[in-house]
């Protein structure tokens, strides 16, 4: 779990609970991400997926930092763009450009 809650925060995120079981990230709209220990960890897909603002912007960051995002790909049918990278304890994340309004949540 410290790997996962390490990633959180080089990708930005605001840890609110830093744990040794239990780590909480602040996300928009009142929403957390909540990261807890597990014994044993079978790396693969991850079970959500990312919206960042610029994903661009994010893409550079990631790879700035030693990530290897993979390339950019357009989704025509959800009218988004993602990437996907490995994060720290080999669970793959999926990056998608954005959808928000600007409009309060």
């Amino acid at each position: 779990m410290e790997e996962s809650a390490r990633f959180m925060r080089l990708v930005g995120m605001r840890a609110i609970f830093d744990g040794r079981r239990v780590s909480v990230h602040e996300m928009r709209g009142g929403t957390h991400l909540i990261l807890m220990l597990k014994e044993k960890i079978i790396a693969g897909d991850a079970s959500f997926d990312l919206m960042v603002d610029d994903l661009q912007a994010s893409h550079r960051h990631l790879a700035s930092l030693g990530l290897d995002p993979s390339p950019i790909e357009a989704r025509p049918a959800v009218d988004h763009e993602i990437f996907t990278v490995r994060e720290l304890a080999g669970h793959v994340i999926t990056f998608c450009s954005s959808h928000a309004s600007g409009r309060p949540t």
